[in-house]
């Protein structure tokens, strides 16, 4: 069994997220399609683990799949997540994506559905199971300028 170095005993879990969160970043479950705060969201930076804040996917891997989540053509790094079989759907096994560091589930990778990236890969990933860090701009002025 792998380690994770910051799961948290299922208690914590509970009290940290709500229950839409838990419900999918723990229990597997799945947010409606189209309802997601980052489904169309295309802003320069980096998209976290809600659960623990590992930083998993970057902008510029974001694409357009019009399925109804976030898609990514690649994690940040391929130690990022981890892959398991998932059997849930009767006649169709699916790629499930967790977070390596807190086995938190995340969505689905799909492979070979013809889209024009890099990977050819899809990283169907809900929402809720990502927080957004805005890349810095290099003309912002922070409290120190």
């Amino acid at each position: 069994m792998p380690e994770f170095p910051l799961d948290q005993p299922d208690l914590t879990w509970k009290e940290r997220l709500t229950a839409l969160e838990y419900h999918v970043l723990r229990e597997a479950g799945t947010e409606r399609p189209f309802t997601g705060e980052y489904t169309d969201h295309f802003d320069e930076g980096v998209y976290s683990c809600r659960a623990c804040g590992t930083e998993l996917f970057r902008s510029d891997s974001k694409f357009e799949s019009h399925c109804g989540w976030p898609s990514f053509f690649q994690p940040l790094a391929g130690d990022r997540v981890q892959y398991l079989t998932d059997e849930s759907l009767p006649g169709r096994p699916r790629t499930e994506v967790r977070c390596s560091a807190c086995n938190s589930h995340l969505g689905h990778v799909f492979s070979g559905e013809g889209y024009d990236t890099p990977t050819d890969d899809r990283y169907c990933i809900n929402s809720v199971c990502l927080t957004f860090v805005p890349a810095r701009r290099a003309d912002s002025k922070g409290p120190d300028a």
